[in-house]
């Protein structure tokens, strides 16, 4: 069975919410959404304080090629715009709606029509994407028009969609992917479209064998579109290492997956095409799993964006007395929640309550020099040396090693027996790094 070739681990997969159907959360009493949900850019608010809008208002418009439309999730009365603590406690600018019902403007179906996937071009597909405010549902949150939009010279070959799910707890694809499925198939079909090519790879991890005989039978009747099933290996659902397990070709260090002719969305994103395309619907909510070892109910829940963490946390039975710390995503790449108030935004996969037990750090020992680092990054790197040249704010020779090629997965500090920080160490050498990098490359 297919997988990528270099590092990689298997943690205890724990997918507590497996086959728990979606549930719809209720409407909050009100909302605040983040003007950037995505990587670049961040949106300009087109709204005011006390204006009214309905579910799929553009509140925020993209700014630069690099950004991405933000609508609102509810109908309501504009409370306020201001900057709030994001999960992070760091301030961002938001907009705070009330909620007065559930109105939808008028150009959203949400029966949905078919006939709109007619006779689309390319360029139409894409414009509508770019409208409707879609960006990467797998937690990078890139601008979808902006990767269906390869630079001069450059031509995908195939489509990869990343339904892998390889994050530990994690289950809103899966969940996607049962009882979507058609759907699912139809945004796919939009994207080989839109990315002008005839084949379509959907990556799927073997522990979703339901999904994966699900999806098969249904691909059978389509052209272009295969269903591989692939072994169970962290962190399989990373783009360098999904394009090597599917078609064998390394993406080069500092390259996009375009140079391998690749193109790679999630398939939450292919879900997200379909309603913008069929239901004319942006995107303002997404399925978040809340799960975590002692919480009461373990779900896959439906829910607006801009709705507060704590309450899909109340929904999902409340927060556990023994709860050490809460984490956005997965344990693996996920980030320790400050702020439970604050908002779900399109990227939000999982919300994680870790137990006590669970959530303390063991006290680092000196390295031994295992090599178990090394062996483990899928990047080919040495986290060990990283990690020392990081501590010595050697910039230089942290750049010479390619310490911005860090996935930032977490394999090296999961496998660490001297339990080193050394994802924390790399982190910040990358983010310092890449900045040197930028303030170089400005100065030219």
């Amino acid at each position: 069975m297919r997988t990528f070739k270099i590092g990689g681990i298997h943690p205890n997969d724990a997918k507590l919410s497996a086959g728990v159907a979606i549930e719809v959360m209720p409407l909050p009493l009100q909302v605040s959404i983040p003007v950037a949900q995505h990587i670049g850019a961040p949106a300009t608010v087109v709204v005011a304080k006390g204006d009214k809008v309905k579910a799929g208002t553009l509140i925020a418009q993209a700014t630069g090629f690099v950004s991405a439309n933000v609508h609102s999730s509810v109908s309501g009365t504009v409370a306020k715009i201001d900057n709030e603590p994001d999960a992070s406690g760091n301030r961002r600018q938001v907009v705070v709606i009330d909620v007065e019902g559930d109105e939808w403007e008028e150009n959203v179906d949400l029966k949905g029509d078919f006939k709109r996937t007619f006779n689309l071009s390319s360029e139409e597909i894409i414009a509508k994407i770019k409208d409707a405010g879609i960006v990467g549902m797998g937690g990078a949150t890139f601008p979808t028009h902006v990767k269906l939009m390869p630079p001069p010279g450059k031509v995908a070959e195939v489509l990869i969609i990343n339904a892998v799910e390889c994050e530990p707890y994690l289950t809103s694809d899966h969940a996607l992917m049962l009882e979507h499925a058609d759907e699912v198939l139809i945004g796919v079909q939009l994207l080989m479209r839109a990315a002008k090519v005839n084949r379509a790879m959907i990556g799927i991890e073997n522990n979703k064998k339901d999904a994966i005989k699900l999806l098969q039978e249904k691909a059978s009747k389509l052209i272009g579109i295969e269903i591989c099933p692939l072994r169970m290996k962290y962190p399989q659902g990373s783009e360098k290492q999904l394009i090597d397990a599917l078609i064998g070709r390394q993406v080069p260090s500092g390259a996009l997956p375009i140079e391998v002719g690749a193109i790679v969305q999630n398939v939450g994103t292919a879900y997200a095409v379909y309603e913008t395309i069929v239901k004319n619907k942006p995107l303002v909510e997404r399925i978040v799993t809340v799960t975590g070892q002692s919480l009461a109910q373990p779900k896959n829940v439906l829910v607006r964006i801009g709705t507060p963490m704590s309450a899909l946390i109340a929904f999902a039975g409340g927060m556990p007395e023994n709860t050490g710390k809460v984490i956005a995503g997965g344990p693996m790449m996920g980030r320790a929640v400050v702020n439970v108030d604050a908002p779900i935004q399109k990227g939000s996969s999982g919300i994680l309550l870790m137990p006590e037990a669970l959530s303390e750090r063991v006290e680092m020992d000196n390295c031994i020099r295992c090599g178990k680092c090394v062996s483990v990054c899928c990047m080919g790197l040495q986290p060990y040396l990283l990690m020392n040249l990081v501590e010595k704010k050697m910039w230089q020779e942290a750049e010479q090693e390619a310490v911005y090629d860090c996935l930032e997965c977490g394999s090296c500090s999961f496998t660490c027996p001297a339990h080193r920080p050394l994802l924390d160490y790399i982190r910040y050498g990358k983010s310092t790094v890449m900045r040197i990098m930028r303030e170089r490359s400005a100065k030219k």
